[in-house]
């Protein structure tokens, strides 16, 4: 688990942002838009279970494994699909459309299948927007 602390900038419902302090590894980040980075640190969106307030000194937990979990959802998927798409439409394409090129079949197929897997994807990342697996979370309030 990765714990970083950070001041709370604003609170939503049960979601707060807060303000990191930016580490020497954000230079070299590959998820960059992740976070919102600021000259004064960077700045993410996390699961306020303590009930902090705006101002308050934060202890953050975040599991790079579920991130990369929910990562993979939300990128891997929709390429698998979108391959899997192309190869069936290519057979439907040869078997059912022989007067079409069966690579079109497999080129509108493949696409078919990655706007309903991006849909899908929408659907389940707005379901796990409040989910605490997949939110770095609060986890205490630091008193100073």
């Amino acid at each position: 688990m990765v714990e970083e602390t950070g001041i709370i900038t604003k609170v939503d419902g049960n979601m707060a942002k807060v303000l990191v302090q930016k580490k020497s590894a954000c230079d070299g980040c590959s998820v960059e838009g992740a976070c919102k980075s600021t000259p004064e640190g960077v700045e993410i969106e996390a699961l306020n279970a303590v009930h902090a307030k705006v101002g308050q000194r934060v202890k953050i937990l975040m599991t790079p494994r579920d991130y990369l979990k929910g990562t993979i959802i939300v990128y891997g998927l929709p390429l698998v699909v979108f391959i899997a798409g192309a190869i069936f439409g290519k057979n439907i394409g040869e078997e059912y459309f022989r007067d079409i090129n069966s690579d079109i079949a497999a080129a509108c197929t493949g696409f078919v299948f990655l706007a309903l897997s991006l849909i899908g994807v929408r659907i389940w990342s707005k379901k796990m927007e409040s989910d605490a697996e997949y939110n770095p979370v609060i986890e205490e309030i630091i008193k100073e």
